[in-house]
């Protein structure tokens, strides 16, 4: 089953599957991904959305229970306020009712005051001294590659 939630495909190492007729799907990431905060309270996981709630037993509490748990995924989502269809290609299309909020960019109005440059400060760059250099050269300590298409000699 792919799982796409608005309009991407939900991607996990344990995915959803279908049984009589229902699809369960694990809580992470199919289910965390669209909630707002989620806390557990006793032996129970609340999930929060859009001003919605809901509770999910969970008896374990261990750090991968959420990838463990599964649970019917389109009444879950639907609960928490979204929008779910199932596809005959076996694809479940998750949507958001609400609208993604797009501000527009204020336009440039020249009679509203602006504010004045201000400068900059940027230190000039320092030259590199020079190495000095005292004493015997010493030999270099780089091994050289032996050279492969020269024929050795022999003595």
């Amino acid at each position: 089953m792919t799982v796409v939630l608005d309009g991407k495909t939900v991607r996990s190492y344990t995915g959803a599957f279908e049984s009589a007729g229902r699809v369960y799907a694990p809580l992470r990431p199919f289910v965390t991904g669209i909630a707002d905060a989620m806390w557990f309270e006793g032996d129970s996981l609340v999930i929060v959305h859009g001003g919605r709630s809901i509770v999910v037993r969970m008896p374990s509490r261990e750090p991968d229970a959420l990838d463990h748990a599964y649970v019917p995924l389109a009444p879950i989502l639907r609960s928490l306020g979204e929008i779910v269809e199932y596809q005959p290609s076996g694809r479940i299309v998750v949507r958001s009712p609400y609208p993604a909020v797009v501000a527009t960019a204020t336009p440039f109005n020249p009679t509203m005051p602006s504010a004045a440059p201000s400068a900059v400060f940027t230190p000039a760059p320092v030259p590199t001294p020079r190495p000095v250099w005292t004493g015997a050269p010493l030999p270099r300590r780089t091994p050289l590659p032996y050279p492969t298409g020269v024929p050795r000699s022999s003595s």
